[in-house]
């Protein structure tokens, strides 16, 4: 039995012979396209057994077959030119004229899609080893699936591309708790990777897909929006690994829409999403949205966004940073349009170190339902492994860990890690949604030395920020 593993291992190290790759960032962006351009080519040829009259989107001299599929065809300088001068741009400019969706994707996983390899040789030597890998097989599809989750995981420590990466215990936790079902329509905002597309496509397969119709519908229901090139190719080979035959991702910024253009036909049952947060928007793109809710923080606004893509009666589970619970101004106005709008029954506080090295701030779990206003709020909070000072890239957040939660989450009653608070006490305190544990007194909370570290760091920064800003008024 091959190792898909190893084979993959061995091509991050022949990547590294390359002058033109460097890092892990460059290294996944690099695998990633050649990857899909693998995956495609080898559903092309299942769909084209399947129906006779099919016909792929893809050149025939582009097709991975006819230029990489023979070991022993071309290489060195010759293959260099090709990928640079002909693959991409041709791919780039696919006609997407009569609106075929597989073309569409095509183009655009490749509109944002660079070759950093420079050694047609080198180049050579990773195709022969992709071609070890046949993605008709379910054993091999199988197998790599599990190889091109820890690809992803990767994305976690590449730098800025952490953003795109949500934990896999996380996906499943709030995929489980919000449980859609087959035929409701599912939509994630900010898809990044695609985590929880696939995590609400696994749920609903395991209990409802029984036919290939219930896949046609499965596959119809599945929608996704990513802005940025990188995690948008990865999410669409991600769903193809999941038996999505054409994935329905827009290439697109969601928070880009017109408000007020989102109408019935648009709202969706589920939504299962992590946006972006501790970043600003695109310039202007905050006048989309009615003033009274105008900020440039993209998980605020991305909070606005989903409360209007909800139904009647939608569920959603998302993640939120702290900074999203608290402040005034804006802030407030958009947590009490979340309060009377939706009834956030549920809100799961996580320890600051679940997305690290990406980020440390603290995060929450919100679980709301569109329809009814906000009675009360269960809080639970989620304690680290008692072996653990912090989550990490060795020691990640694991679905066992939720056990104890998903057994309380359906006969609730306060204990050490539960408390109940009503929509009185929050309307007084400013609707307020950060409020600790009140079964731990306050010098009982322990900060790890990375904690520690990045409190102080976030005091530094601010106090140079101020002093910076005194400066610029004494100049001025």
């Amino acid at each position: 039995m091959k190792n898909i593993g190893n084979i993959i291992k061995t091509i991050q190290n022949i990547m590294r012979k390359d002058p033109g790759v460097s890092g892990d960032a460059q290294r996944i962006e690099q695998l990633g396209w050649m990857i899909s351009l693998k995956v495609l080519d080898d559903k092309d040829k299942e769909l084209k057994l399947i129906n006779g009259k099919y016909k792929s989107p893809i050149p025939e001299n582009l097709k991975w077959r006819n230029w990489a599929g023979d070991d022993e065809g071309m290489t060195g300088d010759e293959l260099q030119e090709f990928v640079d001068n002909e693959l991409i741009p041709q791919l780039c400019s696919l006609d997407i004229s009569s609106g075929n969706k597989h073309s569409i994707i095509v183009r655009e996983i490749f509109e944002g899609t660079n070759n950093y390899m420079k050694n047609g040789t080198v180049i050579r030597q990773v195709i022969n080893e992709l071609n070890k890998i046949d993605f008709n097989s379910y054993e091999d599809r199988h197998l790599f699936g599990d190889i091109y989750e820890s690809i992803l995981k990767d994305l976690q420590s590449a730098g800025q591309y952490g953003e795109f990466y949500t934990p896999r215990a996380i996906t499943k936790f709030i995929t489980e708790m919000v449980d859609p079902h087959l035929g409701e329509k599912i939509l994630d905002p900010a898809c990044g990777t695609g985590g929880f597309l696939t995590a609400a496509i696994e749920h609903i397969r395991e209990k409802e897909v029984k036919s290939t119709g219930h896949l046609k519908s499965l596959q119809n229901n599945i929608h996704g929006m990513e802005l940025k090139p990188l995690p948008f190719m990865l999410s669409v080979t991600n769903l193809i690994l999941h038996d999505i035959e054409v994935p329905n991702i827009d290439y697109v910024d969601s928070l880009n829409r017109e408000y007020t253009s989102i109408q019935q036909r648009d709202r969706v049952d589920v939504i299962l999403a992590n946006p972006p947060f501790g970043a600003s928007v695109t310039d202007g793109v905050e006048t989309n949205f009615p003033r009274n809710y105008r900020t440039t923080e993209s998980a605020d606004l991305f909070l606005v966004l989903m409360i209007r893509y909800l139904k009647k009666g939608g569920r959603a589970g998302i993640v939120l940073p702290d900074g999203s619970l608290t402040g005034d101004g804006v802030k407030e106005r958009i947590r009490k349009h979340l309060l009377e709008e939706c009834n956030l029954h549920t809100i799961v506080r996580l320890p600051n170190s679940v997305f690290k090295p990406y980020a440390g701030v603290a995060t929450n779990l919100l679980f709301f339902e569109k329809g009814k206003s906000t009675k009360e709020i269960w809080y639970w909070e989620h304690k680290l492994p008692e072996d653990y000072k912090a989550y990490s890239k060795t020691k990640p957040i694991k679905l066992t860990e939720f056990k104890s939660l998903k057994k309380w989450w359906d006969n609730r009653k306060t204990n050490e890690q539960a408390w109940k608070v009503s929509i009185k006490e929050i309307q007084k305190n400013g609707h307020n949604l950060d409020i600790n544990n009140p079964h731990i007194q306050e010098d009982e909370i322990q900060y790890s030395k990375e904690e520690i570290l990045e409190i102080l760091h976030n005091s530094l920064r601010k106090s140079d920020e101020i002093l910076n800003k005194l400066k610029d008024d004494l100049v001025g």
